[in-house]
């Protein structure tokens, strides 16, 4: 029988490649979307099916994870077999500038979500997206039994969130569980994210549209891995016979300035030419050093990551490179100095 699967976020980064995947499986995706008097769609654009098509696999609909009444009707609706929670205000150092939304739609929608699960009877699974930005503060490497100590607004409702999904996991027997994934990129990266914000401007100042890349702490050491190779992850986790959660990781450090490195020198520059630092880019509070122990990922779900750092950072200059290459050719460009 088809399965039916629900995506909050699902315009964003991992929730496009998740559509796909789920999409290849045969699944039959529902994803929400905030209303807006503007598009947000390109990423899932090659997919997405009219109102007007019969049969569709891939459905949108105009709800947010501040509605939770919302939530109710349309899981009653529906009546997914899966429930994927990508949706969030997931950018950190934005979270400081605005705190109380971040804690709104990243806490305590994760809350209404699993509320609106219960309220609305169904039997489902819930996948909810945590975050290596809850460890925060505690040194690495980090996996499913190491303490939260989050340094920002983002890590603080990513935690409320966790811990909603343990107790709902517990107090009523819902098949919930939390992905903690470690930093996981793409060419669908949003392009203020720090490693897009950096292949962006290798193929600009490649192409001669930029000369100059303003960024913070270079110091600050990540797990970056490949999203699409994450997606696959979470579709694991709600397969399993039991509900537990699940560190997601390489279990490779880089810093900000060797991604850099490896980028800049991917399409022949000289980073140290072109970066300039600029202190309203660093957090108020940092944190340092960010790596994963996805060993239980590995044992369980039997996953394992097959891209590192340096691959990915090739992969999003390639993809940055041909899309400048394809805006020159077909459309005008500002050009910023």
């Amino acid at each position: 029988m088809t399965k039916t699967a629900l995506i909050t976020g699902v315009t964003g980064q991992d929730g496009s490649y998740l559509s796909e995947l789920l999409l290849s499986k045969g699944y039959t995706v529902h994803g929400l979307v905030r209303r807006s008097s503007s598009f947000n769609t390109e990423r899932i654009d090659h997919i997405y099916q009219g109102p007007q098509e019969t049969g569709r696999s891939f459905v949108l609909h105009h709800a947010d994870l501040s509605d939770g009444v919302a939530l109710v009707n349309l899981l009653r609706e529906i009546r997914p077999d899966e429930v994927y929670n990508l949706g969030a205000q997931s950018h950190v150092r934005v979270s400081f500038d605005a705190p109380l939304y971040t804690g709104d739609v990243t806490g305590l929608g994760a809350l209404r979500l699993l509320e609106a699960v219960r309220a609305s009877g169904i039997d489902t699974r819930v996948y909810q997206a945590s975050s290596s930005e809850m460890f925060g503060a505690t040194p690495p490497p980090q996996n499913e039994k190491t303490p939260f100590h989050p340094r920002s607004p983002y890590g603080v409702a990513k935690v409320y969130g966790y811990w909603a999904t343990v107790n709902y996991r517990e107090a009523y027997g819902m098949y919930a569980v939390n992905g903690i994934l470690f930093n996981h990129e793409s060419p669908r990266r949003g392009e203020t994210f720090v490693t897009r914000k950096i292949t962006r401007a290798v193929a600009r100042i490649k192409a001669g549209l930029q000369s100059e890349l303003y960024l913070g702490n270079l110091d600050a050491v990540r797990d970056w891995g490949y999203a699409p190779e994450y997606v696959d992850a979470m579709w694991r986790m709600l397969q399993q016979d039991e509900p537990t959660d699940y560190v997601v990781a390489t279990g490779v450090p880089a810093t900000v300035r060797q991604f850099l490195e490896t980028a800049f020198a991917h399409a022949g520059l000289d980073w140290q030419e072109h970066v300039r630092h600029d202190a309203k880019y660093e957090r108020p509070s940092e944190v340092d050093a960010l790596i994963g122990d996805a060993s239980k990922a590995a044992e369980l779900l039997d996953w394992k990551p097959e891209v590192m750092v340096e691959d990915l950072a090739r992969i999003m200059v390639d993809a940055d490179v041909k899309q400048v290459e394809d805006q020159l050719a077909g459309a005008t460009v500002r050009v910023d100095r």
